[in-house]
């Protein structure tokens, strides 16, 4: 009731000793059954896990694809509302004289190379070039395909799921774990978002299964992410000239060069994690957002700059002006030849982007309330889902409309289109520079998608330890993150030698659902906590936990 104090204490049983000192062993030893039970499964009956993981994954694309719209709609809607609401985006993520732990720069360098960092440099061509070519308005008449009417539709589907609506499911994990643990002194751990409505019973097994589901999907959402990363960072070593034998025939990454690319990467990823936030993860943030700004600088200068600038401002007003239409559009098959290209396009593209948002949003929702504390929540929103979307805008504005163009006035004849969407950056790159500078700038990319996939492994890495050891924040247990490098290592390479990002993507759904679920009740419980905290600070009750 709001005429008492909010729950303040919520106890996870934690082992005394042992190799599990420290942390929960009903969250920690059944997450690790079932990652490695995948990893086994994957590895031994290949064709097997890819029939039963397709069929899944078609039922649950036909069975979900409604709840995934719009589940993520409100998502969105929830953010932006606490933060304009002048009663609630004052609130501060803490007690009172709590101070943010990082500077603006850092705080945001996090952030953004922990959410995106590795697909802003997949997708920042990929996307828009994907679009360019097909979308909703191409498949409903009212564009042509790579024409030049249908720039302003490639982004507006590009923005839709690059931006508010990807930021809202990281920033609305982040929020609700941010709130309860700052304010209320709960574990830093998923179930604790749940309190206002299932109270102190999260210490038992209900609170145990929230976990699990948080930790299994965090690490899958990772293994997309890591699987997008790996394939562009094998073609980018191959550019760099590491040599033939990391790339198939067909252009592919090889066995050989995805276990060299998995070694480098969660090698390095699990030293950061056992550093910590403070040191190895905030140092990377800041050396690849340092890198991210000179890579943009350098197309301002040499790309399309004009043609990205007004795909930006065309693109992102027709988005902003459609988007409470896109947020809640659903397409059905219907047996016409248009209805059903456009539900099998929802499908693939705009349901799957949400799902992998959901699955990724534990791992970065931890992380976001990890470095958050002190921050008031509309502030928060402001950080974590406007000015990443808009910086995601400018680099696929700029980025990617230099691919367009090129592609339009015929400078890259079908060389961008035709390319893998792992190498689009790099052939992108040789046609606008030539002989040593262009193989120094790949290498410059090189070495930027390097730091953007040990940023988000070992951030990954640090968040599954977070959450396994009942909320304890301080790098702990060096044979748990140890294990957890390892762990991602195997799901990200079993799932690509099974049967490539596919592989990956259809098990990433399957794991966001549930999670998906998860978010929901999050909501409604942060809407609970925020109306009653309300009520209590005007009773003069006491709703922030006060140090003893």
């Amino acid at each position: 009731m709001a005429k008492t104090p909010p729950l303040m204490d919520l106890h996870i049983p934690t082992a005394s000793s042992g190799f599990y000192s420290g942390f929960s062993k009903s969250v920690a030893i059944p997450s690790k059954i079932l990652v490695s039970a995948l990893i086994v499964w994957a590895l031994a009956v290949p064709q097997t896990a890819d029939t039963v993981l397709n069929a899944l994954n078609g039922a649950i694309l036909k069975s979900f694809a409604t709840w995934y719209i719009y589940v993520a709609a409100s998502f969105l809607i929830l953010c932006v509302g606490l933060a304009l609401m002048p009663s609630t985006g004052k609130l501060k993520l803490g007690r009172p004289g709590d101070e943010p732990e990082f500077s603006r720069f850092s705080w945001f360098s996090m952030m953004f190379g922990a959410g995106i960092g590795i697909g802003m440099l997949t997708f920042a061509t990929a996307e828009p070039m994907y679009h360019f070519a097909n979308n909703p308005n191409v498949i409903m008449g009212q564009t042509t395909g790579s024409g030049a009417d249908n720039v302003t539709a490639a982004y507006v589907w590009s923005f839709l799921h690059w931006g508010f609506s990807a930021w809202a499911c990281y920033a609305l994990v982040g929020l609700c774990l941010a709130y309860f643990s700052y304010r209320r002194n709960l574990p830093l751990t998923v179930r604790s978002a749940l309190t206002p409505l299932f109270g102190s019973r999260l210490s038992g097994f209900g609170g145990h299964f929230v976990d699990v589901v948080a930790v299994v999907a965090t690490i899958l959402g990772v293994a997309q992410t890591l699987g997008f990363g790996v394939e562009q960072f094998v073609a980018g070593l191959d550019r760099v000239g590491f040599g033939s034998w990391i790339l198939k025939a067909d252009g592919s990454p090889s066995t050989a060069g995805i276990v060299v690319a998995l070694v480098i990467i969660l090698g390095a990823s699990t030293l950061s994690a056992l550093s910590g936030v403070g040191k190895g993860i905030k140092w990377l943030s800041n050396l690849n957002m340092g890198l991210s700004f000179f890579l943009l600088a350098f197309f301002i200068l040499f790309g399309s700059t004009f043609f990205g600038l007004h795909a930006l401002f065309s693109g992102l007003l027709a988005y902003v002006e459609q988007l409470p239409r896109l947020l809640f559009t659903v397409w059905h098959p219907d047996g016409t030849k248009t209805g059903d290209a456009l539900a099998a396009w929802q499908g693939s593209w705009s349901v799957f982007y949400w799902a992998w948002w959901i699955a990724f949003a534990p791992f970065v929702g931890v992380f976001l309330a990890r470095i958050s504390r002190g921050r008031s929540i509309r502030e928060y929103v402001m950080g974590a889902v406007i000015v990443p979307s808009l910086m995601c805008f400018v680099w696929f504005t700029l980025v990617g409309g230099t691919a367009i163009d090129m592609t339009l006035n015929g400078t890259a004849g079908d060389a961008i289109s035709s390319a893998g969407q792992e190498s689009q950056l790099f052939v992108m790159l040789d046609l606008i520079l030539h002989g040593g500078v262009a193989w120094a700038m790949a290498l410059i990319v090189v070495v930027l998608l390097l730091t953007y996939l040990v940023t988000t492994a070992d951030s990954a890495i640090l968040i599954v330890n977070t959450i396994n050891a009942a909320g304890e924040e301080s790098p702990k247990g060096r044979g748990h993150i140890v294990f957890w490098g390892v762990a991602l290592s195997f799901v990200v390479g079993a799932m690509l030698l099974v049967g490539g990002l596919e592989a990956i993507k259809t098990a990433m759904v399957i794991g966001a659902l549930p999670f998906s679920f998860v978010m929901f009740l999050m909501c409604i419980a942060l809407v609970k906590a925020v109306i009653r905290d309300g009520i209590r600070e005007r009773n003069g009750v006491q709703s922030i936990h006060v140090a003893s």
